[in-house]
């Protein structure tokens, strides 16, 4: 009779092809979130449907990571650190995914307002992008090396996103106050922003649940002062 119980190397081998997945869905977000920056900047009414077209394709990637999670989780019944490690994955695709549809609503917004010219530079908005993508892929390096240290100090990056916006968001409402014609597109621009800031967040999620599958612990990483956000002082 055939033993048809998986062995030790193919649930090694399983684990190894979920964080792969998790590593290209990462991939595949971090280029929509270019892509969209890009396109918004240019004013890019293809490259910016290209990045709408291609979301269906991120939702189908998170979906066969958690499809493939069930069952690896069905047929290894993982204990202890490897469950915490597979369940993390599936939090940190759901996460990705969610980015995904962020750039893909940048993209939305760049179709509306393409054919309008852009009421200022942009300089800030494209350094939210930057500092977010930057915080995606060092995000990813700590997936890979189960590293809950590096995974606590991406999240405090945040707090540049956040100063960055809150610059986006002075920035706008003074363009709109002065200039009431404005008001349609920096609105847009406003939304712009705040998805790039949720994009962010959704790093310091992704950190969260690396922190989670290396200590076993649940830990709020860098938690918002919503009552101090665009507050100031005189």
């Amino acid at each position: 009779m055939t033993d048809t119980h998986p062995t030790r190397a193919e649930y090694a081998h399983e684990m190894r092809e979920l964080q792969d997945d998790v590593l290209r869905l990462g991939s595949m977000v971090d280029r929509q979130i270019t892509r969209a920056i890009d396109a918004l900047r240019k004013q890019d009414v293809k490259g910016a449907q290209q990045v709408i077209d291609i979301d269906q394709k991120v939702n189908d990637a998170r979906w066969k990571i958690e499809d493939d999670t069930m069952r690896l989780i069905a047929r290894q019944g993982p204990m202890a650190g490897d469950l915490r490690r597979i369940l993390a994955s599936v939090h940190i695709a759901t996460n990705l995914e969610r980015m995904g549809d962020h750039a893909d609503g940048i993209s939305r917004l760049t179709l509306r307002t393409a054919d309008q010219p852009h009421l200022r530079e942009l300089d800030d908005i494209p350094k939210m992008a930057e500092t977010a993508s930057s915080m995606l892929n060092d995000a990813l390096q700590a997936y890979v090396e189960n590293d809950p240290q590096r995974a606590r100090e991406i999240a405090a990056r945040d707090n540049e996103v956040d100063r960055l916006y809150e610059s986006v968001y002075r920035d706008l409402i003074t363009v709109m106050i002065a200039d009431p014609d404005s008001v349609s597109q920096a609105t847009h621009l406003l939304w712009v922003g705040h998805n790039l800031e949720r994009i962010a967040d959704r790093v310091t999620n992704i950190c969260e649940r690396i922190i989670f599958a290396a200590t076993g612990d649940f830990e709020e990483v860098n938690p918002k002062d919503f009552g101090g956000q665009f507050s100031h002082t005189n």
